[in-house]
């Protein structure tokens, strides 16, 4: 195999000038107005949850399965829009759909089609579980979509189906294949980090990444209100990767403007690259970029924040009642998540709010 040369390092996006007012009045704004908190930080990333429903049962998330509960209904598609057009107007260039998990939504193709046609969203991004990827991937990349976040803990059919509680492993991995076939070229793959699940299996993605062009991104796990036993005992420090990465002749990417808080690395003899996300790691918090809407349309300023802000009831409101609101809402960002002190905040598994 021939090694292929170091990727060109990503530069942040360009900023784009004032576009023409969208049906409902409001204009994007140039990315001078993003939105800014007081400690310097600023967000052009939204992550917007259409469900908290989800059919997997994950061992680190939903061990029991989803639980029916008698919450509002999930953001309608006319509220979505609204929502897109706001936090466009306030300097939003990337919106990722979450969970969740988004496909159990039959109109997912026609939210992919309002967000990727809403005036200043340069990007709309997906994360599934895969259980529909193989059968809906068309529809989608028809939609609109630019960049897909697959969850695959395990390359191994036996334990992935453990950690999941589905033997759907070969079928995902056709979908990813047929996501490529479409042309989608930024594919993730997201693995959350399982002491005796799946640790042993890195070098088992090492040799995918060998001749698959996707990121995998390891997920060091993150204790919640209900998973501290389990936390205790699967817990695997993603900074221990990273000095095994490094040993090995992996190197450092630069982060875009838009990205998450993965560092990524890069080798010249792997298709792949590889990415981590270590909350517990010095500073995480600094690069944070990104807030984060509930399928009942509550405003999270933090994944471990303690309580989500109603926005819901303001969508009917002036577009500027609603950006203010939100500008306020901002001030109230702590410097920090605070996971390093054992604090989890009021969320007790991430499907309440898409991760």
């Amino acid at each position: 195999m021939t090694p292929q040369q170091p990727l060109i390092p990503l530069r942040p996006v360009a900023d784009i000038p004032p576009a023409p007012a969208s049906a409902s009045g409001i204009v994007p704004q140039s990315s001078d107005t993003t939105l800014q908190d007081t400690h310097g930080r600023r967000f052009s990333y939204l992550r917007l949850s259409v469900t908290d429903v989800c059919n997997f049962r994950c061992n680190y998330c939903l061990p029991d399965g989803y639980q029916c509960s008698d919450t509002p209904e999930p953001l309608s598609l006319d509220e979505i829009a609204t929502l897109a057009q706001t936090f466009a107007a306030l300097g939003t260039r990337k919106i990722r759909i979450t969970g969740g998990e988004p496909s159990l939504r039959k109109d997912l193709p026609e939210i992919i089609r309002i967000l990727k046609n809403t005036a200043g969203i340069e990007q709309v991004a997906l994360t599934t579980n895969g259980y529909r990827l193989s059968k809906q991937i068309d529809d989608w990349v028809a939609a609109g979509l630019d960049q897909l976040n697959v969850s695959i803990d395990s390359l191994d059919p036996q334990q992935f189906q453990a950690i999941t509680g589905h033997d759907k492993l070969q079928e995902i991995l056709s979908g990813i294949e047929r996501a490529r076939e479409l042309g989608l070229t930024r594919i993730k793959v997201n693995a959350v980090l399982l002491k005796t699940f799946n640790e042993s299996g890195l070098s088992q993605f090492l040799n995918w990444l060998k001749t698959t062009p996707v990121t995998l991104r390891f997920i060091e796990l993150m204790q919640t209100g209900d998973n501290a036993e389990f936390f205790a005992a699967q817990h695997v420090r993603g900074e221990d990767i990273k000095q095994q990465l490094l040993q090995d002749g992996w190197q450092p990417q630069l982060r875009g403007s838009h990205d998450g808080p993965a560092q990524e690395f890069y080798h010249p003899d792997f298709s792949g690259q590889i990415g981590l996300i270590m909350p517990y790691s010095q500073d995480f918090c600094k690069s944070c970029n990104r807030l984060r809407i509930s399928a009942q349309g509550k405003l999270h300023l933090c994944l471990f924040g303690e309580e989500g802000h109603e926005l819901r009831p303001l969508l009917h409101h002036a577009s500027a009642d609603i950006q203010q609101h939100i500008r306020t809402l901002l001030g109230q960002k702590k410097e920090s998540h605070y996971l390093q002190a054992g604090r989890t905040g009021a969320i007790s598994h991430f499907a309440m709010i898409g991760g």
